[in-house]
């Protein structure tokens, strides 16, 4: 996966994708004053392409793209600013999703397995959320702690 920001992104959105990128072991790049164009050449390679939107300097949507430019997802957020720093192995990273509507769709973008066992290590638990959040995003390191980032999902298209 392919991780870039919108042009000219605040400093907590280029940590959100930085942090993003490390728990899915993905490449990011600050887009700077590239066109969406010049981001699809220099993602060519990867079979996914995320863009990381703001809303007033906080990150707010991620759009997930094919190679061809054409949008797959789009997740409406918010992110937690928590003091969680563990460690992950991206490479055993497997999904728990409480949500049927996300599991095909986030199970091909992240190009990952699911959870079959009861263990939290190195893994992305999506959970039912409430009061206006429908989804809660929680990454769980080689320890079975909770790590950064963790992400409220208003609603997704």
């Amino acid at each position: 996966m392919f991780i870039t920001t919108s042009r000219k992104p605040s400093a907590k959105t280029r940590t959100f994708c930085q942090r993003l990128s490390r728990v899915l072991n993905a490449d990011y790049t600050n887009r700077g004053k590239m066109s969406f164009r010049d981001v699809l050449i220099k993602a060519s390679g990867f079979k996914i392409i995320a863009v990381v939107s703001e809303i007033k300097g906080n990150p707010s949507r991620i759009e997930f793209y094919n190679q061809k430019g054409e949008i797959l997802l789009t997740l409406y957020i918010t992110e937690a600013i928590l003091d969680l720093n563990g460690k992950i192995n991206p490479d055993k990273l497997t999904l728990r999703c409480e949500i049927n509507e996300l599991i095909g769709k986030l199970l091909d973008i992240f190009e990952i397995k699911e959870n079959g066992e009861d263990s939290n290590e190195n893994m992305l638990w999506i959970k039912k959320g409430e009061r206006g959040i429908c989804a809660i995003f929680e990454f769980y390191g080689s320890d079975g702690s909770i790590i950064n980032p963790k992400i409220y999902v208003r609603r997704f298209e």
